[in-house]
């Protein structure tokens, strides 16, 4: 129950299972029944998930969502100031993590509250890991713009980005998201798409992107988590003309004027400058060029 010596309370992030719920962190039944307040995205899933553990939460269970996040983190914020043990809990996964809890996380510490955690389940880690992708260096970018302009703009900040990334996708958008993607990162970047982890239909499609935009015309469903190969450390004379062209293209794209872009793709290919701005004018002269008869 609640600290009635004056102490603040505690918040704990719990994570809980993205697919096969025997997945559950073995503390999270416990604290599930031990917290004063029970923060939920879904507060129908929290019944299900408590119903598959086989307890009852003997607090007070409060939505916690999107919608309703920057509202209600002042009245959980007032109950962990007067001692309660809050408990937040998303739909699957961690919170804070493309997922509501990072508003309150920072209210608390702005209080001087507790947080702490309960380790869970995490697509991005465990996609990460069956990607068969580098892991050893890694960003995660979360989900794309939905409109097609922003979506590609997101992309071309990223196409110098030597870590391997994680992306998380709807699967309705899926098929233009990797199409995007093959276009600014190149259609043979190497990529896995993750669908349905750790539950009945999992698979993972590996491939260059070019060829797996190709498979998600048809269609795919189900949770979708995409990991794409970093950009190549490329050294002097592992670019050919053509994607030196690109890689000032994506810059310009991107809003940086030429003669910087020509300089940072010569920086990091460890080329001349010179050699670079030959390129991009070698295409820009057969573009112009009349075609052959």
């Amino acid at each position: 129950m609640a600290d009635v010596t004056g102490t603040t309370g505690t918040l704990v992030l719990a994570g809980t299972p993205i697919g096969d719920v025997a997945d559950a962190p073995p503390r999270l039944a416990a604290e599930l029944e031990r917290a004063d307040v029970v923060a939920a995205e879904d507060t129908r899933r929290l019944r299900r998930l408590t119903q598959a553990l086989g307890i009852h939460t003997s607090g007070r269970v409060v939505s916690y969502f999107e919608g309703n996040e920057s509202a209600r983190t002042p009245e959980l914020v007032e109950a962990l100031s007067g001692g309660a043990r809050v408990l937040l809990v998303t739909d699957a996964g961690m919170p804070s993590v493309s997922d509501p809890g990072y508003r309150l996380v920072a209210a608390a510490v702005e209080k001087d509250i507790r947080v702490t955690a309960v380790p869970g389940p995490s697509a991005v880690l465990t996609a990460l890991a069956l990607s068969g992708l580098p892991v050893d260096r890694f960003c995660f970018e979360g989900f794309l713009p939905r409109k097609a302009g922003e979506r590609l703009s997101r992309l071309r900040e990223n196409a110098d980005e030597r870590r391997t990334m994680v992306f998380f996708e709807a699967p309705h958008r899926l098929d233009d998201t990797l199409a995007a993607m093959a276009e600014v990162f190149g259609a043979e970047r190497r990529a896995a798409v993750c669908r349905e982890l750790t539950k009945t239909y999992e698979e993972v499609k590996r491939g260059p992107l070019g060829e797996l935009a190709v498979w998600a015309a048809d269609g795919v469903r189900g949770e979708i988590t995409v990991v794409v190969e970093g950009a190549a450390d490329a050294g002097p004379g592992d670019l050919d003309a053509e994607e030196l062209v690109r890689r000032v293209r994506v810059r310009e794209e991107a809003g940086e004027r030429r003669k910087e872009a020509i300089a940072a793709v010569a920086a990091d290919a460890g080329l001349p400058k010179r050699e670079v701005f030959d390129a991009v004018v070698a295409a820009k002269n057969a573009e112009k060029a009349p075609p052959k008869p």
